[in-house]
């Protein structure tokens, strides 16, 4: 297929493409304002040419021809947008601004990011005829409510994160239902896995201050719950919603159906830690505004529908992206180079 993949430099953006590059025969556009991501981390999955000039975007045919293209735009910038999905069968729609802690800071930025990019890329999908639309969502419209979360919960946000991403889930309802756009949300769990050096979630944050000699930070007891979710088993749900059928409209939850709490997360973590010569050190400090204290999801749908399960549980998980970010930090990979 021909793939338009929205913050294509990040951790999620990345794992798919090197998914879709080992499957073959793909043609994958990327847009991404290189403000999390690099084109480094690109070149590490893929070579890819970078359109400067949006006028005359076309996928290039013949001998040397490259089936990944960068084009380094903002999701803010319309124009933009329906140049790059003239001539796309599937939109993946990942930039965003996310977590909770930068929306509490930033409500507006928040909600222009995530509302109004959401936007621009269904507008692009409907102006060009792009049938298939996947929006990366979160456990967080959902807000507190006694779990696990299901996709008939009536939703309640806490943080502006989640108001915004629920914003983008009833955008892609109506895309559904009045132009036919098949938009399938899919409500992500905690994600984590090899690749996310540039994460500021929980576990990548807390691996990196480990591997540094740095105290874990809990943020209040340690008793709230998350669903952590392994970014392979992820890409597998992504893959799986870019191409099944009858399935537009819908919003599936894509976690393990499994509650952790972070405290537990941490004992699991510092175990493997410490088995590779690392000492453990924590320290709980104030709860975060905007935090929900249960949050797990129950995914009989995406089973029943979209015939996903997860493959890697969190200690296998834990340990491949351990395995990862020690191997990065003792040989840090040379610059790419990306064929210009």
């Amino acid at each position: 297929m021909k793939w338009l993949i929205t913050g294509g430099c990040g951790f999620i953006g990345t794992t798919l493409i090197r998914r879709l590059i080992g499957e073959g025969g793909h043609k994958i556009r990327v847009v991404d304002n290189l403000s999390v991501g690099a084109r480094e981390d690109l070149a590490g999955v893929c070579q890819f040419v970078e359109l400067k000039d949006t006028d005359s975007i076309a996928w290039a045919a013949g001998e040397g021809r490259a089936d990944v293209q960068l084009v380094v735009a903002d999701i803010l910038d319309a124009d933009t947008a329906l140049a790059v999905a003239g001539d796309v069968e599937v939109i993946v729609h990942l930039a965003a601004n996310t977590g909770v802690g930068p929306s509490v800071d930033n409500p507006r930025q928040d909600c222009v990011t995530n509302v109004i990019g959401t936007l621009n890329y269904l507008e692009a999908a409907r102006l060009n005829g792009v049938k298939r639309f996947v929006f990366a969502s979160s456990g967080a419209p959902a807000g507190e409510i006694e779990p696990p979360i299901h996709e008939e919960v009536v939703p309640h946000p806490v943080s502006p994160y989640g108001a915004s991403k629920l914003a983008g889930e009833g955008y892609c309802s109506a895309y559904f239902r009045t132009f036919g756009i098949e938009t399938v949300a899919l409500r992500f769990g905690n994600v984590y896995g090899p690749g996310s050096g540039h994460k500021n979630s929980v576990v990548a944050k807390f691996i990196k201050r480990a591997l540094n000699n740095e105290v874990l930070e809990i943020y209040g007891s340690g008793g709230q719950t998350r669903d952590f979710i392994f970014n392979e088993d992820l890409v597998n749900a992504i893959l799986l919603a870019a191409s099944k059928g009858d399935v537009g409209g819908e919003i599936f939850q894509i976690a393990t159906g499994s509650e952790t709490t972070v405290n537990e997360m941490v004992d699991l973590l510092s175990d493997l830690l410490r088995s590779k010569g690392k000492d453990v050190r924590t320290v709980s400090t104030a709860p975060r505004v905007g935090d929900v204290l249960r949050n797990y999801s129950d995914t009989t749908k995406a089973k029943d529908v979209l015939g996903w399960s997860i493959n890697v549980n969190l200690v296998e998980g834990l340990g491949q992206t351990l395995d990862w970010f020690r191997g990065s930090l003792a040989h840090p990979t040379s610059s790419a180079q990306a064929k210009k």
